[in-house]
Protein backbone atom coordinates (compact mmCIF):
# COMPACT_ATOMS: atom_id res chain seq x y z
CA UNK A 1 0.00 0.00 0.00
CA UNK A 2 1.17 3.52 -0.85
CA UNK A 3 -0.83 6.35 0.93
CA UNK A 4 -1.20 10.10 -0.56
CA UNK A 5 -1.74 12.43 2.20
CA UNK A 6 -3.15 14.84 0.68
CA UNK A 7 -4.70 13.84 -2.37
CA UNK A 8 -6.61 16.20 -5.14
CA UNK A 9 -3.73 18.57 -5.55
CA UNK A 10 -1.76 18.67 -8.79
CA UNK A 11 1.24 16.55 -7.28
CA UNK A 12 -0.82 13.93 -6.12
CA UNK A 13 -2.44 13.94 -9.15
CA UNK A 14 0.72 13.84 -11.22
CA UNK A 15 2.24 11.45 -8.47
CA UNK A 16 -0.63 9.10 -8.97
CA UNK A 17 -0.21 8.55 -12.76
CA UNK A 18 2.56 7.06 -11.91
CA UNK A 19 2.32 4.84 -8.60
CA UNK A 20 0.63 1.96 -10.32
CA UNK A 21 3.69 1.22 -11.95
CA UNK A 22 5.31 0.24 -8.53
CA UNK A 23 1.72 -1.07 -6.85
CA UNK A 24 -1.77 -2.16 -7.34
CA UNK A 25 -2.71 -0.36 -4.01
CA UNK A 26 -2.82 3.21 -3.39
CA UNK A 27 -4.87 5.35 -1.03
CA UNK A 28 -5.95 8.69 -1.73
CA UNK A 29 -6.32 10.51 1.31
CA UNK A 30 -7.97 13.87 2.04
CA UNK A 31 -11.31 15.70 3.13
CA UNK A 32 -13.14 14.97 -0.20
CA UNK A 33 -10.60 12.57 -1.69
CA UNK A 34 -11.16 11.73 -5.42
CA UNK A 35 -10.04 8.50 -7.38
CA UNK A 36 -7.53 8.99 -10.23
CA UNK A 37 -6.67 5.32 -10.86
CA UNK A 38 -10.00 3.38 -10.76
CA UNK A 39 -8.47 0.72 -8.12
CA UNK A 40 -7.39 3.05 -5.59
CA UNK A 41 -9.10 3.80 -2.42
CA UNK A 42 -10.33 6.74 -0.37
CA UNK A 43 -10.29 7.33 2.82
CA UNK A 44 -11.51 10.71 4.56
CA UNK A 45 -9.19 12.24 6.94
CA UNK A 46 -8.43 15.67 8.31
CA UNK A 47 -4.57 15.91 8.78
CA UNK A 48 -5.24 18.29 12.01
CA UNK A 49 -6.47 15.09 13.63
CA UNK A 50 -3.98 12.59 14.36
CA UNK A 51 -6.64 9.75 15.17
CA UNK A 52 -7.54 10.16 11.74
CA UNK A 53 -4.45 10.64 10.45
CA UNK A 54 -2.93 7.67 11.80
CA UNK A 55 -5.75 5.59 10.79
CA UNK A 56 -5.33 6.65 7.31
CA UNK A 57 -1.17 6.25 7.47
CA UNK A 58 -2.04 1.98 8.57
CA UNK A 59 -1.15 -0.54 6.57
CA UNK A 60 1.23 1.96 4.70
CA UNK A 61 4.62 0.98 2.94
CA UNK A 62 5.04 4.46 1.95
CA UNK A 63 3.73 7.52 2.49
CA UNK A 64 3.73 10.93 0.49
CA UNK A 65 2.84 14.02 2.40
CA UNK A 66 1.75 16.77 -0.43
CA UNK A 67 -1.00 18.63 1.58
CA UNK A 68 -1.31 22.27 0.64
CA UNK A 69 -2.58 24.67 3.39
CA UNK A 70 -4.38 28.07 2.89
CA UNK A 71 -2.01 30.52 1.31
CA UNK A 72 -2.04 32.31 4.90
CA UNK A 73 1.19 32.94 7.16
CA UNK A 74 -1.13 32.79 10.10
CA UNK A 75 -2.67 29.43 8.59
CA UNK A 76 0.60 27.91 7.95
CA UNK A 77 2.17 28.72 11.74
CA UNK A 78 -0.74 26.99 13.17
CA UNK A 79 -1.23 24.34 11.32
CA UNK A 80 1.72 23.22 9.09
CA UNK A 81 3.59 21.70 12.67
CA UNK A 82 0.00 19.65 13.52
CA UNK A 83 0.12 18.25 10.22
CA UNK A 84 4.00 17.28 9.87
CA UNK A 85 4.06 16.03 13.39
CA UNK A 86 0.78 13.76 13.22
CA UNK A 87 2.32 12.71 9.94
CA UNK A 88 5.51 11.90 11.59
CA UNK A 89 4.26 9.92 14.57
CA UNK A 90 1.58 7.90 12.49
CA UNK A 91 4.86 6.80 10.16
CA UNK A 92 6.82 5.78 13.11
CA UNK A 93 3.90 3.52 14.63
CA UNK A 94 2.91 2.12 11.25
CA UNK A 95 6.71 1.68 10.13
CA UNK A 96 5.68 3.33 6.67
CA UNK A 97 8.01 5.75 5.01
CA UNK A 98 7.78 8.86 4.68
CA UNK A 99 8.25 11.47 1.66
CA UNK A 100 7.91 15.08 2.49
CA UNK A 101 7.29 16.91 -1.29
CA UNK A 102 8.36 20.52 -0.31
CA UNK A 103 9.16 24.14 -1.54
CA UNK A 104 12.33 25.95 -1.59
CA UNK A 105 10.90 28.94 0.79
CA UNK A 106 13.23 27.67 3.64
CA UNK A 107 16.30 29.03 1.52
CA UNK A 108 15.28 32.34 1.67
CA UNK A 109 16.96 34.62 -0.78
CA UNK A 110 20.12 32.37 -2.76
CA UNK A 111 22.52 34.16 -4.45
CA UNK A 112 23.61 31.53 -6.52
CA UNK A 113 22.08 28.15 -6.99
CA UNK A 114 19.99 26.41 -5.05
CA UNK A 115 20.90 23.25 -4.26
CA UNK A 116 20.03 20.55 -1.44
CA UNK A 117 22.97 21.72 0.34
CA UNK A 118 21.79 25.20 0.39
CA UNK A 119 21.30 25.74 4.17
CA UNK A 120 17.98 27.07 5.41
CA UNK A 121 18.14 31.19 6.13
CA UNK A 122 14.27 32.09 5.75
CA UNK A 123 13.82 35.86 5.18
CA UNK A 124 10.15 35.47 5.12
CA UNK A 125 7.17 34.06 7.80
CA UNK A 126 6.52 31.32 5.25
CA UNK A 127 9.97 30.64 4.83
CA UNK A 128 10.05 30.13 8.80
CA UNK A 129 7.58 27.75 8.65
CA UNK A 130 8.60 25.64 5.65
CA UNK A 131 12.28 25.35 7.40
CA UNK A 132 10.76 24.38 10.94
CA UNK A 133 8.71 21.64 9.32
CA UNK A 134 11.44 20.58 7.31
CA UNK A 135 13.67 20.40 10.51
CA UNK A 136 11.29 18.09 12.37
CA UNK A 137 11.22 15.39 9.85
CA UNK A 138 15.52 16.07 9.07
CA UNK A 139 15.33 15.14 13.16
CA UNK A 140 13.33 12.44 13.34
CA UNK A 141 15.69 10.74 10.73
CA UNK A 142 18.97 11.77 12.02
CA UNK A 143 18.00 9.92 14.85
CA UNK A 144 17.10 6.59 13.25
CA UNK A 145 13.24 7.15 13.92
CA UNK A 146 11.74 6.36 10.84
CA UNK A 147 13.06 6.57 7.41
CA UNK A 148 12.26 9.34 5.13
CA UNK A 149 13.33 12.13 2.67
CA UNK A 150 12.24 15.83 1.53
CA UNK A 151 11.61 16.21 -2.43
CA UNK A 152 11.67 19.95 -3.36
CA UNK A 153 10.39 21.68 -6.30
CA UNK A 154 10.93 25.34 -7.25
CA UNK A 155 8.11 27.42 -8.45
CA UNK A 156 5.64 24.96 -10.35
CA UNK A 157 4.35 25.54 -13.90
CA UNK A 158 2.26 22.48 -16.04
CA UNK A 159 -1.21 21.81 -17.61
CA UNK A 160 -3.29 21.11 -14.45
CA UNK A 161 -1.00 24.12 -12.56
CA UNK A 162 -3.84 26.38 -12.25
CA UNK A 163 -3.16 27.77 -9.33
CA UNK A 164 0.62 28.78 -10.36
CA UNK A 165 1.96 32.41 -10.85
CA UNK A 166 2.34 31.67 -14.73
CA UNK A 167 -1.19 30.16 -15.32
CA UNK A 168 -3.00 33.22 -14.39
CA UNK A 169 -0.18 35.85 -15.51
CA UNK A 170 0.94 34.21 -18.79
CA UNK A 171 -1.31 31.21 -19.87
CA UNK A 172 -4.72 32.43 -19.21
CA UNK A 173 -3.70 35.98 -20.72
CA UNK A 174 -2.37 34.71 -23.77
CA UNK A 175 -5.79 32.22 -24.28
CA UNK A 176 -7.64 35.68 -24.08
CA UNK A 177 -5.73 37.37 -26.74
CA UNK A 178 -4.32 39.56 -23.90
CA UNK A 179 -1.01 40.42 -23.04
CA UNK A 180 1.25 38.38 -20.65
CA UNK A 181 1.99 40.11 -17.21
CA UNK A 182 4.86 38.82 -14.94
CA UNK A 183 5.21 39.67 -10.81
CA UNK A 184 8.66 41.58 -10.16
CA UNK A 185 11.85 42.04 -12.67
CA UNK A 186 10.94 40.12 -16.50
CA UNK A 187 14.70 40.21 -16.43
CA UNK A 188 15.51 37.84 -13.47
CA UNK A 189 16.36 34.49 -14.23
CA UNK A 190 13.92 32.03 -12.77
CA UNK A 191 13.18 28.42 -12.48
CA UNK A 192 10.32 26.47 -13.04
CA UNK A 193 9.59 23.13 -12.12
CA UNK A 194 7.13 21.25 -14.47
CA UNK A 195 4.36 19.72 -12.75
CA UNK A 196 4.52 16.28 -14.11
CA UNK A 197 8.13 16.38 -13.52
CA UNK A 198 7.52 16.77 -9.71
CA UNK A 199 5.42 14.02 -10.11
CA UNK A 200 7.34 11.82 -11.72
CA UNK A 201 10.16 12.34 -9.53
CA UNK A 202 8.41 11.76 -5.91
CA UNK A 203 7.34 8.57 -7.46
CA UNK A 204 10.69 7.73 -8.37
CA UNK A 205 12.65 8.27 -5.67
CA UNK A 206 9.36 7.05 -3.08
CA UNK A 207 10.19 3.65 -4.71
CA UNK A 208 14.06 3.60 -4.63
CA UNK A 209 15.48 2.45 -1.19
CA UNK A 210 18.87 4.09 -2.07
CA UNK A 211 16.94 7.23 -2.00
CA UNK A 212 15.91 7.52 1.65
CA UNK A 213 17.14 9.65 4.19
CA UNK A 214 18.27 11.79 1.79
CA UNK A 215 16.82 15.74 0.36
CA UNK A 216 16.28 15.74 -3.29
CA UNK A 217 15.34 18.62 -5.69
CA UNK A 218 12.75 17.60 -8.29
CA UNK A 219 13.56 17.34 -11.70
CA UNK A 220 13.91 20.58 -13.15
CA UNK A 221 15.10 22.06 -16.38
CA UNK A 222 18.59 23.35 -16.24
CA UNK A 223 18.28 26.37 -18.86
CA UNK A 224 18.24 29.46 -17.26
CA UNK A 225 15.17 31.89 -18.10
CA UNK A 226 13.75 34.90 -17.65
CA UNK A 227 10.17 36.22 -17.33
CA UNK A 228 10.55 37.75 -20.31
CA UNK A 229 11.65 34.22 -22.17
CA UNK A 230 8.79 32.00 -20.72
CA UNK A 231 6.23 34.84 -22.38
CA UNK A 232 8.26 35.23 -25.60
CA UNK A 233 8.61 31.17 -25.87
CA UNK A 234 4.73 30.82 -25.00
CA UNK A 235 3.68 33.30 -27.67
CA UNK A 236 5.71 31.75 -30.20
CA UNK A 237 3.81 28.17 -29.52
CA UNK A 238 1.06 30.29 -29.66
CA UNK A 239 1.84 32.08 -33.41
CA UNK A 240 1.36 35.68 -31.28
CA UNK A 241 4.09 37.84 -31.73
CA UNK A 242 6.03 39.02 -28.55
CA UNK A 243 4.72 42.44 -27.66
CA UNK A 244 6.46 42.81 -24.27
CA UNK A 245 4.97 42.45 -20.85
CA UNK A 246 3.24 44.05 -18.43
CA UNK A 247 5.40 44.09 -14.93
CA UNK A 248 3.92 44.37 -12.08
CA UNK A 249 6.50 45.73 -9.31
CA UNK A 250 6.31 45.15 -5.25
CA UNK A 251 4.40 48.48 -4.82
CA UNK A 252 1.83 47.10 -6.99
CA UNK A 253 1.24 43.91 -5.56
CA UNK A 254 0.76 45.50 -2.26
CA UNK A 255 -1.84 48.18 -3.47
CA UNK A 256 -3.53 44.73 -5.14
CA UNK A 257 -3.34 42.85 -1.62
CA UNK A 258 -5.58 45.71 -0.42
CA UNK A 259 -8.50 44.01 -2.81
CA UNK A 260 -7.37 40.16 -3.79
CA UNK A 261 -5.82 38.47 -0.27
CA UNK A 262 -3.37 35.47 -1.86
CA UNK A 263 -1.42 38.89 -3.34
CA UNK A 264 -1.60 40.24 -0.33
CA UNK A 265 -0.20 36.89 1.47
CA UNK A 266 2.16 37.13 -1.94
CA UNK A 267 4.09 40.72 -0.88
CA UNK A 268 6.95 38.67 1.60
CA UNK A 269 7.73 36.09 -1.08
CA UNK A 270 8.48 38.75 -3.63
CA UNK A 271 12.43 38.74 -3.22
CA UNK A 272 11.90 35.69 -5.42
CA UNK A 273 11.27 37.42 -8.57
CA UNK A 274 13.15 40.40 -7.84
CA UNK A 275 16.09 38.42 -8.05
CA UNK A 276 18.17 35.45 -9.67
CA UNK A 277 16.14 32.22 -8.45
CA UNK A 278 18.06 29.42 -10.02
CA UNK A 279 18.03 26.06 -8.79
CA UNK A 280 19.79 22.69 -9.59
CA UNK A 281 18.31 19.45 -9.85
CA UNK A 282 21.94 17.47 -11.13
CA UNK A 283 21.80 14.82 -8.35
CA UNK A 284 18.19 13.55 -9.07
CA UNK A 285 19.22 13.74 -13.01
CA UNK A 286 22.36 11.37 -11.94
CA UNK A 287 20.48 9.15 -9.48
CA UNK A 288 17.54 8.43 -11.62
CA UNK A 289 19.13 8.92 -15.39
CA UNK A 290 15.85 10.98 -16.20
CA UNK A 291 16.27 13.91 -18.23
CA UNK A 292 13.52 16.89 -17.28
CA UNK A 293 10.78 18.11 -19.84
CA UNK A 294 12.63 21.35 -21.89
CA UNK A 295 10.81 24.59 -21.48
CA UNK A 296 9.93 24.19 -24.82
CA UNK A 297 7.85 21.28 -24.30
CA UNK A 298 6.96 21.59 -20.86
CA UNK A 299 5.12 25.27 -21.96
CA UNK A 300 3.88 23.63 -24.91
CA UNK A 301 1.99 21.08 -23.16
CA UNK A 302 0.91 23.56 -20.93
CA UNK A 303 -0.93 25.79 -23.05
CA UNK A 304 -2.73 22.96 -24.36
Amino acid sequence: MQTILGANGVIGKELSYLLPKFTSQIRQVARNPKKVNKTDELVKADLLNYQQTEQAVKGSEVVYLVAGLKYEAKVWQQQWPIVMKNTIEACKKHGSKLVFFDNVYAYGLVNGVMTEATPFNPNSKKGEVRAKIATLLLDEIKAGNLKGMIVRAADFYGPDALLSLTYSTVTEKLKAGKGAQWIGNVKKIHTFTYTPDAGKTTALLGNSDAAYNQTWHALTCPEQITGEDYVRIASEIMNRPFKGIQSLPKWGVRMLGLFVPVLREFVEMMYQFENDYIFDSSKAQKFLNENPTLYAEGIRQTLK
